[in-house]
């Protein structure tokens, strides 16, 4: 962001020199690029991030070696007195313009929250599992980044429930019921994202519910949810595409909905080729499903490869994965070891040659938008 925003302020010094905007104008775009600047993510506040989780659990470390030789009483006070030192301590920097060092201390006192859940557990020999620890503690999370209005506790809150799914979608096999309510907890900070103005929270939650619907399509029933999740996907791009503006105020995501949109769509697309091709070495299903998949990557490219790179980039591995996989269905049993080589080197260099043509017709007239 730093070095995106020193190039703004050099154009427009040279707009200005050129005469292409006037001083107020100079001066409001500067503003607001300071602004921006001010609520981004720094490279600092990064770093102050990560310090507060190592202190925290250094913090946690500590009590948890020393925790037979304190008194119960001094142990429950320990703890509390951590968290409250944390969120006090984070809204008096924020407030006097130490905003890094507050949010950080603010991690500090949720990570101390979770700590005091499986210590106090211990300690008291409460009933539970780690499943219902994690919501007790992303629940506490959450209510923190509510009231405190915090864009990382929103996002540690996110963090919090996809351990929770991931926690309860692998243990599937071995309990009888399927992580469901993680569907009304993405809801549910979805809504809170936008009290909190956490962009990044939200698109967390979007790659968080498609690994939920690929959990769901693995475990549960795979052509029923991965069919509508391709149409849902498909349906949220073209939508995006030809009305970016309005479906934008609506999702707040900075312009790169197509490139999740296109993430769901080639994982439900996936999903299905996966299950298509068990059936039979030549199925129509499984060729249908591939010649959608390499439409859909084309049509993403033309239609919003240009704003975002990293949408290219992820059309550019969905194509070599469906090259692979036409070659792993149809063409396995033809070939020999030697013909596997020389296919692959085939399939890659056409990929390359692809990737290469597409680029530098990408870096024709440039439009203006969202880079990914």
């Amino acid at each position: 962001m730093a070095g995106y925003s020193s190039r703004v302020r050099s154009d427009i010094a040279r707009w200005r020199q050129a005469g292409l905007i006037d001083a107020a104008t100079a001066d409001t775009l500067t503003r607001d690029v300071e602004a921006n600047e001010r609520n981004s993510l720094s490279f600092g506040s990064i770093l102050a991030m990560m310090a507060a989780l190592l202190f925290g659990a250094a913090i946690l470390i500590f009590v948890a070696a020393n925790w037979d030789a304190i008194p119960r009483l001094a142990r429950v006070v320990a703890l509390f007195a951590i968290i409250l030192g944390g969120y006090v301590g984070g809204a008096v920097l924020k407030t006097r313009d130490h905003a890094a060092i507050g949010e950080a201390l603010w991690i500090v006192a949720a990570a101390a929250f979770g700590g005091s859940i499986a210590l106090i557990g211990q300690m008291y020999h409460l009933s539970g599992d780690e499943a219902s620890a994690l919501i007790t503690w992303g629940a506490g999370t959450a209510l923190a980044a509510v009231v405190l209005r915090s864009n990382p506790l929103t996002v540690a809150a996110v963090g919090i429930a996809d351990a929770w799914l991931f926690l309860r979608g692998f243990d599937y096999f071995y309990r009888n019921e399927f992580p469901h309510a993680f569907v009304i907890m993405a809801a549910v900070l979805f809504a809170v994202s936008f009290w909190t103005r956490s962009q990044p929270a939200r698109h967390l939650i979007v790659l968080s519910l498609i690994f939920y619907l690929v959990l769901l399509a693995m475990n549960h029933a795979t052509l029923p949810v991965a069919i509508p999740l391709v149409i849902v996907s498909a349906a949220l791009f073209a939508a995006v595409v030809f009305a970016p503006e309005p479906v934008d105020r609506i999702v707040q995501l900075g312009g790169r909905l197509p490139l999740h949109a296109l993430l769901g769509f080639l994982s439900g697309l996936a999903i299905i080729q996966f299950e298509l091709a068990d059936e039979s070495t030549y199925n129509s299903g499984f060729a249908i499903a591939s010649v959608v998949a390499l439409a859909g990557i084309v049509a993403a490219i033309v239609l919003a490869g240009r704003e975002s790179r990293g949408l290219r980039w992820l059309a550019y591995l969905g194509f070599a994965f469906e090259l692979a996989i036409i070659y792993v269905v149809t063409l396995q049993s033809m070939l020999d070891t030697a013909g596997f080589f020389l296919a692959a080197a085939v399939l890659l260099g056409i990929l390359a040659v692809v990737i290469i043509r597409v680029e530098k017709r990408m870096k024709g007239p440039v439009t203006t938008g969202a880079t990914a």
